[in-house]
């Protein structure tokens, strides 16, 4: 090589290194993605230590760029029962250090404003068909970005919920001492809504301490839902002049996922602009569920259409048709939803063990709707009678569960509204 040829090879191999290194020094050294490897699901599945119908199936995730900014390990869990069968069940898992969460969450993308944080306790799972039905999910909050963190808004409007200095930054001794959370992401949010979703928790969240509980309380009968009883959405016109400072007559309550679901509903309300239509007597225009109430059960499995709705009680029903497992796995798994086990119960808090126990008389023929349901062929007809009689006997309601049993539809079903994004296993 000629003293002229190598001074070339030189100059290109130089910038080729300095490209090369230029591309390195302006990608970000935390860009991370979920990534899948077996020996880490196998350790997963020994902390969770859950059955495979509390997991999401693949379809009910939402996609994400590969690339992430943040320092959390992600983890691709796959159930152990997931194994070897057609369907991908399993859960997005974050593995996050509590300090500096909210930055974190934040600066990711992982937790946007508007996103629903569900409380998941997998010790729940074979307890027995309420703790299993409820898919191990006890509590909801709205998730809310402010100054570059990511915060919290829950009912009891309280310091156990939101933290001593009620700041919401996932410190309170509620979020302290539970060791899982999902979060579930609306779809289509626009940037004006979000706007509206931040200023409307941010307004509720400075009144906490004056409006709680004298004129909004926390309803502890998961029984009996607002809207069962007050379809003109008053209950969510109540919490707006709350937090507006328009101090309403009267008094309303509320269990988490109804607050939830209110301050969702309004998020084509800016507050700054809305103010004198929620003085009217009228209920304003701008007051748009986000969510329709679930029936006990829908049509979905008997129908499989595109307009079809799932139900409160069909949980774990679609999760385990989503596995696509041979029969008698099938049947072996509906089966187990149903037995209970007192240790597990006892796991959960006196409110649930309570509802557990009403609802218990009431599961029994929904065993038989199951699997009806999940047989399908010429067992569909009775499926959907079976359905019927249960759904009449449970009212319509949006549960804490609700909001992820809705991301178990097809992506394709005009009646999702909802996406997983990802479950939080504090370290």
């Amino acid at each position: 090589m000629s003293a002229k040829s190598f001074t070339a090879y030189l100059l290109r191999a130089a910038a080729i290194a300095a490209a090369a290194g230029l591309a390195v020094t302006t990608a970000p050294l935390w860009a991370a993605e979920f990534t899948y490897n077996e020996k880490t699901s196998q350790d997963m599945a020994r902390r969770l230590d859950m059955p495979v119908y509390l997991a999401v199936p693949a379809s009910a995730r939402l996609t994400l760029p590969k690339s992430i900014n943040t320092t959390d390990r992600l983890i691709d869990f796959k159930h152990p029962d997931a194994k070897g069968q057609q369907g991908d069940v399993g859960l997005r898992l974050v593995v996050a250090k509590r300090a500096g969460f909210g930055a974190r969450m934040a600066k990711s993308g992982l937790i946007q404003t508007g996103d629903i944080i569900l409380t998941f306790r997998p010790e729940w799972g074979g307890g027995g068909a309420y703790p299993n039905i409820q898919m191990g999910i006890s509590h909801t909050g709205l998730a809310y970005v402010k100054d570059g963190v990511a915060h919290q808004l829950d009912i009891p409007l309280n310091a156990e919920y939101l933290g001593g200095n009620y700041a919401g930054n996932f410190d309170s001794e509620h979020y302290r001492t539970l060791k899982f959370v999902h979060i579930i992401r609306p779809r289509g949010l626009t940037n004006a809504q979000r706007a509206a979703i931040l200023a409307w928790a941010t307004r509720i969240n400075q009144q906490a301490r004056k409006i709680y509980p004298s004129q909004i309380s926390f309803n502890d009968d998961y029984n009996a839902p607002k809207y069962s009883s007050d379809r003109q959405l008053g209950f969510v016109k109540h919490l707006a002049q709350l937090g507006l400072g328009q101090n309403p007559s009267g008094q309303t309550s509320m269990f988490c996922s109804e607050f939830v679901w209110s301050i969702l509903a309004l998020r084509n309300c800016d507050p700054a602009k809305t103010g004198d239509a929620f003085k009217a007597s009228r209920m304003p225009s701008c007051v748009t569920p986000i969510l329709e109430p679930l029936p006990a059960t829908g049509t979905y499995m008997s129908t499989r259409t595109p307009f079809a709705k799932l139900g409160l009680a069909e949980g774990p029903l679609l999760v385990i048709d989503a596995l696509k497992a041979p029969a008698a796995k099938r049947d072996a798994l509906l089966d187990e939803i149903f037995v209970e086990n007192p240790k597990a119960l006892a796991r959960m808090s006196h409110g649930h063990q309570t509802v557990a126990k009403t609802m218990q008389p009431r599961f029994a023929p929904l065993k038989d709707y199951y699997k009806s349901a999940a047989a399908g062929g010429w067992r569909r007809a009775p499926a959907l009678v079976a359905s019927t009689a249960f759904r009449q006997a449970v009212p319509d309601n949006y549960s804490p569960t609700s909001f992820l049993i809705n991301t178990l539809l097809p992506r394709t079903n005009r009646n999702r509204t909802m996406d997983y994004v990802a479950t939080v296993m504090f370290e």
